[in-house]
Order: C-alpha cells, then sequence, then structure tokens
C-alpha cells in the first residue's frame, strides 16, 4: 500500500487538528452519553435492579462483539486515511467492507448456535434474548468498517452524528417498548434496532470504481493486529461486569451494572479522542508526529475530561443517585455508590490513558503493546476470580492492574522516543530493487572487511590482512574462517544479529531507491533525521542544514567525496538490510560512504557495490527494527558471546593453518 505525506497547510498543525477533531468527537460523544444515561437511568427505573443487570449483561454481550467491529474500524480508517484519493479510499474500504460482512455473519451464527449456554452461564430469564441480540450483531460489525471510512476521511461531524442516531433510536425504543409490556425483551430489541439504523444512515458516499490499492496480507496482518489490541480492551472494559453477574447475586449485579456505567461514560469521552487522533497520526508523516507532543495532547485532553467527571461524581450526594435510579439502588456504610463511582471513574481513567498511549503507536506501526493489555486482561479475570468478596474489592483489582499497565506502556512509550525507531511497519512505495545476482555469505563478509582494515584494531594484524584480502579466495575454507574471525574483532555483536538462514544478493541501487534506503538510527544520524532516516532526506537536511552538522562528521564525508574522484576507490561494498526487495532497507555498513555519493551526484551510486541480506525475520534484528523487544533479544545476544574472546579464536585458526 501507498504510503505518502499528506499534504496539509503549515499553519494547520497535527496537534490543532487533533484538538479540533476531538472537539467534534467530544461534543458528539457528550451528547451521545446524556443519551445514554437517560436510557440506563430510564431503563434501571422501569425494570428495577435484576431487570437492569439482565439488560447490562446482554449489552456487555455486544461490547464483547465490539472487538471484532472496533478492530475492523480502526483498520479502516487508518488504511482509508494513508490512500491520498478518494477513488483508493473508496476501493481499499469496499474490501474490507466485504469481509467484515463474513465476520457480521459469521458472529451471528455463533450466537444463535450457543444462545442457550450464554443464558444459563449469565443466569438470563430466557434465551430468546441471545438470539434476538444475533441480528444487531450481524449489522454491528459491518458498522465499524462504515463508521471507520467515514473516520479515514476525516468526516469526525458525520461520525458523531451517527453515534448520536444510535443512541436516540437506543433511548426511544427502549422506553416505548417497556411501556407497551415488553420488559428486558424491549430493550434488547431496540438495541439490535439501533444499530440496524446506525448502519444504514452512515452510507459512504458512492465513486468510481478503481483497483484495491491495499495488499490483502498487509490488511489482514493490520486487522490481525487491531482484534488482538480490542479482544484485550473489551474484556478488560466489560470482563467484570460478565463476573459480577456470574458471582454475585442479581441486585448486587445490578448496582455494579451502575457503578460500570459512570466508565462507559469516561471511556466514551476518551475515545473521542483516539478516534480523531488515529486516522491524523495514521495520515501524517514520522516529520509530523515525531517527539511527544501529539500523544501529549491526546493524553492531556482524556486526563482532563476524566478528571472534570471523577471529581464531579465524588462530590455528588448519594441522594441523588438514588433520585436517578430509583430506590433500590443504594449502598449503606462507608463504601456508598458514590465511593464506588469515583473509584471506578480514577481506575477507567487511567485505563484510558494506556489505551491512547497503545492507539497512538497503532496509528502508524504494529503495535506489540497490544499483546501486553492481552496478556492484563487474563490477569484481571483471574484476579476477579479470585478476588471477590465484595464490589469494592473487584473494583481494587482492576485499579491495580491498570496503574501497573499504564507504567509499562509509558516507560516503553518514552524508551522507543528515545531510541528513535527506524521501521513504522507499514506498506512502502517502493518498487521492488533489481537482484543482480545471489552471492555466499562469505563474500560479503570479505567485503565488509574491505572497510575495516584501517581501523585500529587491526594494526597488528596488517599482514594477515594483505594475505586474505589481497586476492581473496571464497572457495577456501580457512581464509573464509580468518575473514570471519577478523570481523569477529570488531563486529561480533553486530553480525550475530543477524537472522539466521538470511539470504544474500548483490543489488542495484539508483536515483529512484534513494527513499526506500534508511540510515540506522544512531549517532550523528539521528540528529540529521529528525525521525526520517531516509537517506534522500538526510541529504537534504545536510545540504541546507550544514552549519548546525558537525564538524568532524563533514570533513569525514568531504575526505570521502573526495576519494570518489580517483579511478579505484578502494572502497568495499555498501551493506544493507531488510525484509524483502520492496520494503524499507537499512544500511548496516557503508552510511557516510553513500551519503558522500549522494551529496557528490546521485550518479555516484553506480560507482558503488551494493549487497544486501534478506530476511522475513530482520524485524526482529535491532539494526533494522529498534525496539524493546530487539533491544532485550541484542542484551541477551551479548551476554552469551561475552566469554568468547575473538583475538583467541583468530590465534587457533592461524595454528591450525600454519
Amino acid at each position: 500500500m501507498s504510503v505518502l505525506n499528506r499534504s496539509t497547510p503549515n499553519t494547520n498543525t497535527l496537534q490543532a487538528r487533533l484538538v479540533s477533531g476531538s472537539v467534534v468527537l467530544l461534543s458528539g460523544s457528550g451528547l451521545t452519553t446524556v443519551i445514554n444515561l437517560a436510557y440506563n437511568v430510564g431503563v434501571a427505573r422501569f425494570l428495577g435492579p435484576i431487570g437492569f443487570g439482565h439488560a447490562t449483561v446482554v449489552y456487555t454481550l455486544l461490547t464483547l462483539i465490539s472487538a471484532v467491529t472496533l478492530s475492523f474500524q480502526v483498520i479502516s480508517a487508518k488504511i482509508v486515511a494513508q490512500q491520498t484519493s478518494i477513488e483508493d479510499k473508496a476501493a481499499a474500504f469496499r474490501g474490507l467492507h466485504r469481509t467484515s460482512w463474513i465476520c457480521g455473519i459469521l458472529v451471528a451464527l455463533i450466537l444463535f448456535v450457543f444462545q442457550t449456554s450464554i443464558a444459563n452461564f449469565l443466569k438470563l430469564p430466557n434465551s430468546g434474548l441471545v438470539a434476538i441480540l444475533a441480528v444487531g450483531a450481524a449489522f454491528y460489525v459491518p458498522l465499524g468498517s462504515r463508521r471507520g471510512y467515514v473516520q479515514g476521511t476525516y468526516g469526525f461531524r458525520r461520525l458523531a452524528v451517527n453515534l448520536v442516531v444510535e443512541g436516540v433510536i437506543r433511548l426511544g425504543g427502549s422506553l416505548l417498548l417497556i411501556l407497551v409490556g415488553l420488559g428486558v425483551e424491549g430493550v434488547i430489541i431496540a438495541n439490535a434496532a439501533a444499530l440496524v439504523g446506525a448502519y444504514f444512515t452512515i452510507s459512504p458516499i458512492p465513486v468510481a470504481r478503481v483497483a484495491n490499492p491495499v495488499r490483502t496480507s498487509y490488511a489482514m496482518r493490520e486487522l490481525s493486529n487491531a482484534m488482538i489490541f480490542f479482544a484485550g480492551q473489551v474484556l478488560i472494559n466489560n470482563c467484570d461486569i460478565v463476573l459480577v453477574k456470574h458471582f454475585f447475586s442479581s441486585t448486587e449485579a445490578g448496582l455494579y451494572a451502575a457503578v460500570a456505567m459512570v466508565g462507559r461514560v469516561i471511556f466514551a469521552f476518551s475515545s473521542s479522542v483516539v478516534n480523531s487522533m488515529f486516522p491524523l497520526v495514521a495520515g501524517s508523516s514520522d516529520e509530523d508526529r515525531r517527539g511527544l507532543k501529539v500523544i501529549a495532547t491526546a493524553l492531556l485532553l482524556v486526563l482532563g475530561t476524566g478528571s472534570a467527571l471523577a471529581i464531579c461524581l465524588r462530590i455528588f450526594p448519594p441522594s441523588l443517585w438514588t433520585m436517578f435510579f430509583g430506590s433500590g439502588f443504594q449502598i449503606a456504610g462507608q463504601y456508598n455508590l458514590p465511593y464506588l463511582l469515583t473509584l471506578y471513574a480514577i481506575t477507567t481513567i487511567i485505563y484510558s490513558l494506556s489505551v491512547v498511549i497503545i492507539s497512538f503507536e497503532m496509528s502508524y506501526k504494529i503495535a506489540k503493546t497490544s499483546w501486553l493489555q492481552l496478556a492484563l486482561s487474563g490477569v484481571m479475570i483471574a484476579g476477579i476470580c479470585r478476588y471477590h468478596s465484595s464490589l469494592r474489592e473487584v473494583i481494587f483489582v482492576q485499579l491495580i492492574l491498570m496503574v501497573g499497565m499504564f507504567v509499562l506502556v509509558g516507560a516503553l512509550l518514552l524508551f522507543s522516543a528515545r531510541t528513535g525507531s527506524v521501521l513504522a511497519l507499514r506498506e512502502g512505495s517502493f518498487r521492488p530493487a533489481r537482484l543482480i545476482r545471489r552471492v555466499s555469505e562469505d563474500e560479503v563478509v570479505a567485503e565488509f572487511l574491505k572497510s575495516e582494515v584501517r581501523a585500529p584494531e587491526y594494526q597488528q594484524h596488517q599482514a594477515i590482512l594483505q594475505k586474505v584480502m589481497t586476492d581473496p579466495n571464497l572457495e577456501d575454507a580457512g581464509d573464509n574462517a580468518i575473514r570471519r574471525a577478523l570481523l569477529f574483532i570488531r563486529h561480533r555483536s553486530l553480525w550475530k544479529e543477524l537472522p539466521t538462514g538470511t539470504d544474500w544478493y548483490e543489488m542495484e541501487i539508483n536515483e529512484a531507491d534513494l527513499g526506500q534506503i534508511r540510515a540506522f538510527p544512531r549517532a550523528q544520524w539521528r540528529k540529521l533525521a529528525h525521525g526520517r532516516y531516509a537517506m534522500n532526506n538526510i541529504a537534504d537536511r545536510m545540504r541546507t542544514d550544514h552549519h548546525k552538522v558537525d564538524t568532524a562528521f563533514l570533513n569525514k564525508i568531504e575526505a570521502i567525496r573526495h576519494q570518489f574522484l580517483k579511478d579505484d576507490p578502494g572502497f568495499g561494498a555498501v551493506i544493507l538490510i531488510g525484509i524483502n526487495d520492496s520494503e524499507p532497507l537499512t544500511i548496516l555498513d557503508g552510511n557516510h560512504r553513500f551519503i558522500a555519493a549522494l551529496l557528490s551526484s546521485p550518479a555516484r551510486l553506480k560507482s558503488i557495490r551494493f549487497l544486501c541480506g534478506l530476511s522475513p525475520r530482520m524485524t526482529e534484528c535491532c539494526w533494522y527494527n529498534t525496539s524493546f523487544a530487539t533491544l532485550c533479544r541484542y542484551a541477551k545476544h551479548v551476554a552469551v558471546h561475552a566469554m568468547r574472546d575473538p583475538e583467541t579464536e583468530l590465534a587457533r585458526l592461524l595454528e591450525n593453518t600454519g
């Protein structure tokens, strides 16, 4: 899929667009929240704690299904936002929409088949409630893809209106059907009708059909990552309601449902910020989102709105909640309803901050923290199953885990920002680089060593170097072993990090491939790149901001440029690594030679030999994809090889070969 910089006015920064979009969605969410509050209050008053508990737990089933719905919404938003034309946006959406209908029908069939088992586990009065919900679920999943399209085209107003429409149908339908005597069944019918109505009122604008620009493999990879994220999210948000319904009496479950309603309100407000941030960041360039300004703005918006609501909940008297919900919603003692509401609100705020961080990361790459959230949801389920002596204890289990989760994802975000990860695992708009021929790893080692001969570590080995480098015999196993041992004196940790089974090729690189070639984010390259590591971007910055570049670094580049003027510069090959020939390629060795040639003239690239190692497991290598996981892997490998002395190994080889 094409990844192109989206042109936006300079006066309209990403932070400003985030605030603007969030305000629109917050306004819509505010109105939707009022409608949902009226819905919950009305249903609670008419049905009482027991009926309200039944209705809420069935609705919670729908929220669990939202893991699939929201996955389609967020991936539709991301992929649509990354397209540059309205035709490509529509084509990308149509492919995802078809898939979402298949998933929606599958979910509905599962609910139909297992309706009796689900009803028995949740202690529902009849299994027909689950069957009614299945009808709405069939439309709910493709509704996510439609909302994602609108979100990806920055139609925040349309999205807000659609949320309000869903809430109005749910509220009006529930009250009407309760009044005609359908009770809990009427509420579930109204919920299903709200989803069907929302689906048909957010139909995308038809445009001319073009071929889908999105690779199926890319879409499925993104969709699976989103499903991992939302599976964890819906479990964290809803497993407590389901487990309380199972472990506690129907009356206590109804009281807890009223408490959990506050969490839904706060999370709805935070979702407004996430829903505006996600497509904006997905459709932006690395330059626009570098640093932590955007994520800090989103976190402050969530913290501000959530804290205001939590304070209000704490100061409201208990009588106010009794007036709203009815006399049956009372809890005596120190840990009364306002206490539980405030405690639950704080828990939700902390969790919402974690969701903002994970969503920010998801918007431009595969978020590994999604697995952390999913794992934590399992711990939460186990924790509530073990500790549920009171409703307060159930909330405390969640609070402790949410604080731990926020600390972990926050630390990983700061670490990632500091290390400046090169890769955002997204599709590139690159034509495949031309592979000339397959080469052996021994040939790559020999070429790598050519650029190292003047290093201080090799001063005592010049005689050996001359012997094995002057006319290298790649068929001689002894010489190959000596060259490898020499390379390992300086670069064992670097070389051992490359995936086993990496395939090596000689490759042709010319001016058209410059956007595909990236520097590894270290030392001066991080200062020059400003978050954009493509070598053509770094060359541009050196031309325009050369006065800001370190003098010693400039002198080194200038010396290499002069060496290019010789008939035989004597350079070794530039070594690249990547996943395949159409993904970004990172320079493992030869950054200075590459940039010097580029600054002289792109035509100079023809005088450089390029060797490239390709492996589908290259994302595990920290030189290609700098992340917490890959750096931990690197640290482990360094510890494993720390006891091996390359000088001793070289001496042994020389002795064996005489």
